[in-house]
């Protein structure tokens, strides 16, 4: 594996060979807590530390070095993993060193960031790490003072013979400890016997992050590496038609400008050199394809919502003909989100190095695996030539999900036979992007004569969304009669999942009408939603793919801790949601300042099982709440001739320090084991938001982004915006 080297590093970790036969550390210790190590040489490690497993090793000098397989995008992966381990270990966290590992499929299963499924997949697998190395130093330990294991136990980083008093460090068990066979089965912790999960952990980047030290892939430096900037074409459906690249050419620093598929890359010696010489290219392209605008999907929309034949069914429970026919009264409405850019902070990046004998790859990615594979592809040889090495990625949100930014590095590696680190613009990010797809979707409610809602119907139609329904989640299962189907527009335009996929609108959508329902029904619009799992939980009306129990208990607990419908001169909005394995339910509060309703505070109550670092969930769920507000009261990307119209923040609009609101979150504590957190808090957002401003101005919120609503003219929802 190779070593990330770093130009401005002051702190390098010191090598050194020992008489013991481990290894001589030498870390800069910031603080007592955990910190990282950015500098990996697999097999050094693996011949100079004693390893247990593929997630933990422990040196002589007690050192206890933890693998976090997964990419790290600020969903506290790399921090979450290790704690899990170090717990059923009961290691002694200060001593704890965290390494990200390479890719390496034969010892990680899934080592991918997205779907918020980390934790939920590799918990028990963690765990298991953990208490097997715990198993073999009480065993080595109990050779040692030729005592039964059984009278012995673990307590941060040592042995323990309470009898005797007597203590081994795991540092000094190390050696004996490794050739100790190896358990088919270990007796893990009783939950109510975790000292590290549930509590307040920093981040193990924390101090590399602040202090600048280089984490990411734009910080990484290879020496004799080339910089390459890739000239995409502007518009969805062109092509290259010429290209004219002497005056890029004869620019300082420039190497060389190489033509593939339908992009030109300028290669040089310095990013600057580059960024200028790329706009010294003249390329012409022509049409190859369809150049949609976004006038086009408006009318598109409009006609697929009344198509007769193009939807596919997702979901048919009961008569929903019969019951729209007989009822009293329908409700029925219209909500619409457009395309929107994932936006991280870095943008994309990756360096590649294509030999002969093997490619390395060096890059922030969602899913490393996937990039080794497509390189693999794209050059035709075996993706065990290729290895991946993954830095810190400066946020994501499904971006990198994609490979389309590493193959450009590996063709352009693979043309200049030469190192190449490939940097794209903001530009390049904005208007060459895989987008969050634009939907839109019809609501129809039957209500009967006693004010029950005896049927519901949802379609949705989107550009690229696949299914664009959930058609599983709430209420589905609730309602006798229920319909849910969905149409798809096939467009050159690029699109993706986005945080949370297609939840992150849908949820907008189906919270805020069922508050139109309830407000129609004349129903409290907390009790409406508790009434209608009450009535599926006794009477579910086909297959039920929620936990009704867990859904009730998080709109019981935000209720309780918005003091719901208590508070005067305040006007709350509320929404409940159901994605990635988890419930949250969200209370926002507005206030009354010289007649303009103010945006104050948003509760969130999250049951997502076991909460692994208390600290990092609940920044977790504050950024999904920022994330959704965000997006839902500003985000918006609209295309002209196939040709993106917001190019840089000047013009694509995201939220501003000072237009965030107070939050406070609270989890439920059920001991189930963990489900998802990264994704989940960011659906509910803009229902509970959208319905707290009906309830303040009586005007209803449709579509995103808020701020180009007709009903928010004159409307400001922070003090300062």
């Amino acid at each position: 594996m190779a070593t990330l080297q770093k130009t401005s590093r002051r702190n390098f970790m010191k090598l050194a060979a020992a008489a013991s036969g481990g290894l001589v550390l030498g870390f800069h210790w910031s603080n007592s807590e955990a910190s990282a190590i950015e500098i990996l040489d697999g097999k050094t490690l693996a011949a100079a530390n004693q390893r247990f497993n593929s997630f933990l090793s422990i040196a002589p000098d007690g050192i206890i070095t933890i693998m976090a397989p997964n990419p790290e995008l600020g969903q506290n992966i790399k921090t979450s993993f290790p704690l899990i381990v170090a717990e059923e270990l009961d290691a002694d966290w200060s001593k704890v060193k965290v390494l990200q590992a390479p890719l390496d499929p034969g010892n990680f299963e899934r080592q991918v960031t997205g779907g918020s499924g980390a934790v939920p997949h590799s918990w028990e697998r963690l765990r298991k790490a953990g208490a097997t190395a715990r198993h073999m130093l009480i065993e080595a330990a109990a050779k040692k003072w030729n005592v039964s294991a059984s009278t012995l136990t673990a307590e941060r980083g040592t042995v323990l013979n309470k009898q005797t008093g007597r203590k081994f460090s795991y540092g000094e068990l190390a050696t004996a400890a490794a050739s100790i066979a190896v358990p088919e089965e270990v007796k893990l912790k009783n939950v109510k016997d975790f000292k590290l999960i549930g509590t307040e952990v920093r981040n193990v980047d924390n101090h590399e992050m602040v202090t600048g030290k280089p984490l990411y892939g734009l910080d990484f430096h290879r020496e004799g590496m080339l910089i390459a900037m890739v000239q995409h074409p502007a518009a969805f459906g062109m092509k290259i038609k010429s290209v004219d690249s002497a005056a890029a050419k004869a620019m300082p620093g420039i190497v060389d400008v190489v033509t593939f598929k339908n992009n030109v890359a300028v290669v040089g010696k310095s990013t600057w050199q580059v960024m200028k010489a790329r706009k010294a290219l003249k390329v012409e392209y022509e049409k190859d394809g369809a150049l949609e605008s976004t006038a086009d999907h408006d009318k598109l929309f409009k006609d697929l919502l009344d198509s007769k034949d193009a939807a596919t069914v997702r979901r048919k429970d009961g008569d929903v003909e019969a019951a729209f026919k007989s009822a009293a009264r329908v409700v029925r409405s219209e909500y619409q989100c457009p395309f929107l850019s994932h936006s991280p902070m870095e943008p994309m990046n990756f360096f590649a190095h294509v030999r002969e004998d093997g490619v390395e790859l060096v890059g922030p990615t969602h899913t490393p695996d996937r990039a080794r594979n497509e390189a693999a592809k794209l050059l035709g040889i075996s993706p065990e030539k290729i290895t991946v090495d993954m830095t810190r990625l400066g946020g994501g949100f499904g971006r990198r999900l994609q490979a389309d930014y590493v193959l450009d590095a590996v063709e352009v590696s693979n043309i200049m036979k030469a190192p190449v680190k490939i940097i794209w613009s903001r530009e390049d990010d904005m208007m060459g992007g895989s987008y969050r797809p634009a939907v839109r979707y019809r609501f129809e409610a039957a209500i009967d004569g006693n004010g029950n809602m005896t049927a519901y119907k949802l379609r949705g139609v989107g550009i690229n969304a696949g299914n664009s329904t959930r058609e599983d989640n709430f209420p589905s299962g609730a309602v006798d009669n229920l319909l849910i189907d969905s149409v798809e527009h096939k467009s050159p335009i690029t699109t993706g999942p986005w945080r949370a996929p297609i939840t992150n609108f849908l949820a907008f959508a189906e919270q805020s009408f069922l508050d139109e329902v309830a407000f129609a029904v004349k129903k409290d619009p907390v009790q409406f939603r508790l009434e209608l799992l009450e009535r599926a939980k006794k009477a579910p009306v086909g297959e039920i793919k929620y936990d009704i129990d867990r859904m009730i208990g998080v709109i019981k607990l935000a209720a309780e801790k918005s003091g719901w419908g208590k508070k005067k001169n305040v006007s709350q909005g509320f929404s409940v949601y159901f994605s990635h394995r988890s419930y949250v339910a969200q209370v926002a509060e507005m206030e009354m300042k010289n007649n303009n309703p103010v945006l104050k505070k948003i509760y969130a109550a999250s049951d997502c099982g076991i909460v692994i670092n208390m600290s990092g969930a609940r920044q977790q769920v504050t950024g999904g709440i920022v994330d959704g507000f965000g997006h839902a009261m500003f985000g918006k990307l609209t295309f002209k001739d196939g040709e993106a119209e917001q190019k840089n923040f000047n013009s694509y609009r995201l939220i501003r320090m000072k237009e965030v609101p107070e939050v406070e979150v609270h989890f439920v504590n059920n001991g189930i084991d963990p489900t998802g957190l990264g994704e989940p808090a960011l659906p509910p957002t803009g229902g509970a938001v959208a319905n707290a401003l009906f309830k303040a101005t009586g005007k209803r919120l449709r579509n995103q982004p808020f701020i180009l609503e007709e009903e928010m003219k004159g409307v400001n929802l922070g003090e300062k915006l």
